[in-house]
């Protein structure tokens, strides 16, 4: 369950605005959507290594 403790005087958007960010960092809406349709493991493993290869090419053009 998530908590957001709301300060006196504070108003509602910047509440509902903690609790957007909190609810994102669970993840819950992501493991959702992964749910809802099933990847075969050669799909899974694939996307796994292209995601890798995207990512250190970001790293080589920071150096």
């Amino acid at each position: 369950m998530i908590v957001v403790p709301v300060k006196e005087g504070e108003n509602i958007e910047r509440a509902l605005k903690k609790f957007k960010r909190k609810f994102e960092k669970t993840g819950v809406v992501k493991e959702l959507r992964a749910r809802q349709q099933f990847d075969k493991p050669s799909v899974l493993k694939r996307l796994a290594k292209e995601h890798a290869v995207y990512v250190q090419q970001l790293h080589r053009v920071e150096d």
